[in-house]
């Protein structure tokens, strides 16, 4: 019996070729395929998002500047306010304490001074000559004067030395208050007896600190007077000598 020869058909290097070109355009189509897709829908959803959050922000932006500009002029309107009514107050008080230095700022730009009469005009030249006179620790007149504060005050305990701790009760801020004296002078003293003889009740409220609830940090009262006294010194203008 004759053996029959198998033969194994040649594969040529073109065929071979052609089937790794296919087999690589067959594996490549999956791997270069999105996992989720890529419609038209989801590129158009792509490029909108980025435009509507950058729309929404603008948004945003432009009302916080808004009210941000609408603040900034509210609060200027009201400093401006503010400003206006202190000085509309200042003005008065120089009309009231006959002050011919105060003046007051009329539409156009102009100061209008304020006429006073002789009388008027005599009475400010002695205020400003109280203005220019210290409290001196060694004067009789001002010991004095400072004893008769103390009775005004208390007037059932008696006369401390000048120099005690007892001073620090009324409001001095040591034992000594000649030292609290140096702003406003002797007179700030006088103004502080005057207010206790005229005005007992309110003198002696404020002193005891009697409306309201008491603080474990108060003003205190004989220090805060000589500063009112400095104070409506400095607003009247007194100390400029026109």
């Amino acid at each position: 019996m004759a053996s029959k020869a198998i033969k194994r058909r040649p594969i040529s290097a073109e065929t071979d070729t052609t089937g790794e070109k296919q087999m690589d355009t067959a594996l490549s189509d999956p791997v270069t395929e999105p996992l989720l897709g890529n419609t038209p829908q989801e590129e158009k959803s792509k490029t909108y998002e980025p435009i509507t959050r950058s729309g929404f922000w603008d948004g945003t932006a432009q009302e916080c500047l808004r009210w941000t500009h609408l603040l900034a002029a509210f609060v200027a309107q009201s400093a401006r306010n503010i400003v206006n009514v202190l000085s509309e107050f200042g003005y008065l008080l120089a009309r009231l304490f006959g002050c011919s230095s105060a003046s007051k700022s009329s539409q156009n730009g102009q100061t209008l001074p304020v006429n006073l009469s002789p009388l008027q005009e005599e009475r400010l030249r002695l205020l400003r000559q109280r203005i220019d006179v210290p409290y001196d620790c060694s004067s009789v007149k001002h010991q004095d004067a400072l004893k008769e504060l103390w009775k005004l005050a208390y007037p059932n305990r008696q006369l401390p030395p000048l120099k005690s701790d007892l001073w620090k009760e009324m409001g001095w801020q040591n034992s000594d208050p000649s030292t609290d004296f140096r702003a406003a002078g002797f007179m700030s003293l006088e103004n502080l007896i005057y207010f206790a003889r005229n005005y007992p009740d309110s003198f002696h409220r404020l002193l005891h600190k009697a409306d309201g609830k008491r603080a474990e940090w108060e003003y205190p009262f004989a220090v805060g007077g000589v500063n009112i006294s400095y104070m409506l010194v400095q607003m009247l203008d007194l100390q400029s000598g026109a």
